[in-house]
């Protein structure tokens, strides 16, 4: 039977085990041997990261064509309308082609944990909260959607992967799946 962990990985942490910078790492917070993360998760980006001791359900989790649907609470800069959510839906072309469609819906600000540092505040540009889910993964690729229409990523959560969801656990907490 494998074993999958459910990580709530903090702002500014490597999604890998070792860093020859001494930033922090999963190693930091995880102290299991044998056990790999099923994809990456950016240093700036927080939210859930599923790691496992199975080869194989590391492809499966990680593999781009498995579709495995990724969701994002994403903090926008400006107030995305709704031709820029149509087009967030259809895909969005970027400098290494276009993207599949995603899933796009305005949520109310979720109850996060503190952000250390936190996010930026101007008083005269206002901020909207999107679920944004993606099927594939690139490289930065919510936040390069969303800069490339005019709404840069200020806070990026990622909650859910495939059937596995971050529920409760705080930044730096982990589970086990069942």
């Amino acid at each position: 039977m494998s074993r999958i962990l459910l990580f709530n990985k903090p702002y500014l942490v490597l999604c890998q085990f070792t860093d020859v910078e001494n930033r922090s790492t999963l190693a930091d917070y995880i102290s299991f041997t044998g056990i790999y993360a099923a994809g990456r998760l950016d240093y700036d980006s927080e939210g859930l990261v599923v790691l496992t001791d199975s080869g194989g359900l590391q492809q499966r989790i990680s593999d781009p064509r498995q579709k495995l649907p990724k969701t994002y609470w994403v903090q926008v800069e400006g107030v995305p309308t709704d031709d820029v959510l149509a087009r967030l839906e259809k895909g969005v072309t970027l400098n290494d082609g276009p993207t599949c469609p995603a899933r796009v819906r305005r949520i109310p600000e979720p109850e996060l944990w503190p952000r250390h540092p936190p996010i930026r505040y101007r008083k005269n540009v206002p901020t909207m909260w999107l679920e944004i889910t993606i099927t594939e993964g690139r490289k930065r690729q919510v936040r390069r959607m969303t800069a490339a229409l005019g709404n840069p990523t200020l806070w990026l959560v990622r909650v859910s992967v495939g059937k596995w969801g971050l529920g409760a656990l705080k930044p730096g907490e982990w589970r086990e799946a069942e």
